[in-house]
């Protein structure tokens, strides 16, 4: 998520289980997790000795790997905001477990296995990120990040002492995803790794793979005056509408070019309040959704004293689904662009750029509209590759487009939360791109089925 924060749920269709582990807010932990949902480790990784500010993150190692441990990739989630924890990217879209809730008498929360979790042949870690987001700490309100750079610096740390906790880790690759305002947090770890590395030893570099970034906010000021013509021709609003809504959208670019940060911000949101409302729409993260996400079922779990200390979080933390504390931080921030940190890394490493086919806000047409910009040897390659059909098991699944080290894939079926609206779908795309397998090969073999995932 980005920006504004998503609250209101939408009930979603539940595994059939024999067993659901229940809990109310004086139930014992041991009735709301089972045992084999618990991270492989979670805890503190301090990033400044002297106030104690530290990120929280819980890891899940993977459960089917498909070579030796000390080989096998580990992907990092860090969720959008600015300003939401990436508890949500954990318990709600792609970690092993997810909630869910049942309305009887009273609303009772229980976890349930995800069919398509992102830890299947991978290692995943969670990072609450920047510090004073969800579990993690700030110690004063000033240490909280109001930049990229900063932001980037504390992970860089954070990862540095993950690696250390023990010695397998440090050769494994390490693949830097996530979606919404993380589309400036992943270029930003990805550039900083990559600048850090070339001053350090081998021994002390950390060893970065590649980003992946799904349904992103990178580079606003193009991004931003895409809204009045996507939603005009998918039908949602007429030709006064759009060009009231592209006068907001000249008002935003106008403010970036003259370096007006904060107003800029909330000129953005004029033009999404506006497509909002001349929509109707219950959201634009999903225009198919009447009503939006059910992200704050995340809250209402991990409010749980007895969930805080199994997952070894401060107890005396009050949880926030995304901090608007941390957000006004970083209001300066939101419309700044990092596309040339997406070209530096795409030359250094390779970047996976995927957006839901239903989102209205970071969607397909606004990453292309600025893809199209990049300065990058490769981008005139890349622009003229063919876009293909993507399946899985038989069935359409979205649309991959890939020139060397950049791929782009569609996913159909989904909205911001790809891997909550497609979990399946987007397991298998983040295992391919990693793998480089399918679609995501350099080289196509025709007519060869991937449907071999289910032996894996």
């Amino acid at each position: 998520m980005e920006s504004t924060p998503l609250h209101h749920l939408l009930p979603k269709l539940l595994l059939s289980l024999s067993v659901l582990h229940h809990f109310s807010p004086t139930s014992s932990l041991l009735a709301s997790i089972p045992k084999e949902a618990l991270p492989t480790k979670s805890g503190y990784l301090t990033v400044n000795s002297s106030s104690g500010s530290a990120i929280f993150y819980t890891f899940y190692e993977a459960q089917k790997p498909i070579s030796s441990l000390d080989q096998t990739p580990i992907l990092i989630w860090l969720q959008g905001g600015p300003g939401c924890s990436s508890m949500i990217g954990n318990f709600y879209e792609l970690g092993p477990w997810r909630v869910a809730s049942h309305k009887q008498n009273d609303e009772q929360i229980s976890l349930e296995p995800n069919p398509g979790p992102w830890n299947r042949i991978f290692g995943l870690l969670f990072l609450d990120n920047p510090i004073g987001v969800g579990f993690s700490i700030a110690s004063t309100p000033e240490e909280i990040p109001r930049t990229q750079h900063v932001v980037a610096k504390h992970l860089f740390i954070a990862i540095r002492k993950f690696t250390a906790l023990d010695p397998s880790f440090k050769s494994r690759p390490i693949y830097v995803t996530g979606e919404s305002y993380a589309g400036k947090y992943v270029p930003a770890f990805g550039y900083y790794i990559l600048k850090k590395n070339a001053q350090l030893p081998l021994s002390r570099q950390v060893n970065l793979a590649g980003v992946a970034i799904g349904n992103g906010l990178t580079d606003p000021e193009t991004q931003v005056a895409t809204h009045a013509v996507n939603g005009y021709y998918l039908g949602l609003i007429n030709e006064k509408q759009k060009t009231h809504l592209e006068e907001l959208q000249v008002e935003a670019v106008g403010l970036i070019k003259s370096g007006n940060w904060s107003e800029a911000t909330n000129a953005r949101s004029r033009v999404l309040d506006a497509l909002q409302n001349m929509t109707g729409l219950a959201t634009l993260y999903d225009f198919r959704r009447l009503i939006p996400y059910q992200d704050s079922l995340v809250g209402k779990f991990l409010s749980n004293v007895e969930v805080k200390k199994e997952l070894g979080a401060n107890e005396s933390i009050v949880f926030e689904v995304c901090s608007d504390a941390v957000g006004a931080v970083l209001l300066e921030d939101v419309m700044k662009s990092v596309k040339y940190m997406v070209e530096y890394l795409v030359k250094k490493s390779k970047v996976l750029l995927y957006q839901g086919q239903c989102d209205l806000r970071d969607g397909v047409v606004s990453t292309e509209a600025w893809v199209k910009k990049m300065k990058w040897e490769g981008i005139s390659n890349f622009l003229e590759a063919e876009k293909k059909v993507w399946r899985e098991n038989e069935m359409l699944a979205g649309y991959v487009q890939k020139w060397k080290s950049l791929s782009h894939a569609v996913v159909l079926g989904a909205g911001h939360l790809v891997p909550t609206d497609q979990a399946v779908n987007s397991q298998a795309m983040i295992e391919d791109w990693v793998l480089e397998r399918g679609l995501f090969a350099d080289e196509q073999i025709e007519d060869v089925s991937t449907n071999f995932r289910g032996a894996l």
